[in-house]
Order: C-alpha cells, then structure tokens, then sequence
C-alpha cells in the first residue's frame, strides 16, 4: 500500500491506523479486548523506533465495529495509558480492513513536550 506505521517529522510523531493483524492472520479473533491489547502494545513498539514512549502520547483514535465492546476496549486503553490521559474518541463503524478485525487505532506523541 506504501505507507508507513509511524512517522516522525521533527518532535511530531503520527502512528497509522492499527489493527490487530500479523502476517495476514488476526490476533485475538472475535475479542476485542485482547486485540485492543495486542494493538496498543504494536503502537507502543512503533513509538519506541520512532523515538518516543507512550507518555508521549497525546491523542488516540479507536474505531470499533460494535460499540457496545466500548467497556472492553477502554479497559485495555485503560491499561497502557491510565495515568498518561491522552486524548481520545471511540467511533462504530460499519467494518475495518479485514471481517475479523473489530479494533483499529491511531495515535498522535509529541515528544519533549512535557
């Protein structure tokens, strides 16, 4: 598709939409709590290469495919950014990329900016 998982232009770092898949097999079929962890945990890898923690975090977007998953998701957003407090909008949608896919996300850091 030519694009990238994250790029980082100065202390400005944008992670691309996320979902829970790896070598085209999805992980944590039918849940969406394990792929909402799956995913952050990818998103904070990216962070990582690109210079930045989740700390740095300071906006997330999570689109999900039944919003009544709303307290699972937010569990496991909860988890990886709890104390950090990004900024954040949960959106349904009608489908993501793949059938099996039920969470995307996508992050903004900025780093140094305390």
């Amino acid at each position: 598709m030519g694009y990238s998982r994250a790029v980082r232009i100065d202390n400005l770092i944008e992670v691309s939409g996320t979902v829970a898949m790896e070598n085209g097999e999805i992980i944590g079929k039918g849940n969406a709590l394990e792929q909402t962890k799956y995913i952050l945990g990818k998103i904070q890898k990216a962070l990582e290469k690109a210079g930045a923690t989740l700390k740095d975090v300071i906006r997330t977007r999570i689109y999900v495919t039944d919003i009544s998953k709303w307290e699972e998701v937010g569990s496991a957003h909860g988890e990886f950014f709890g104390d950090i407090g990004p900024a954040t909008s949960m959106v349904e949608v009608r489908a993501l990329i793949h059938p099996d896919c039920l969470v995307e996300i996508e992050a903004r850091a900025v780093v140094g900016e305390g």
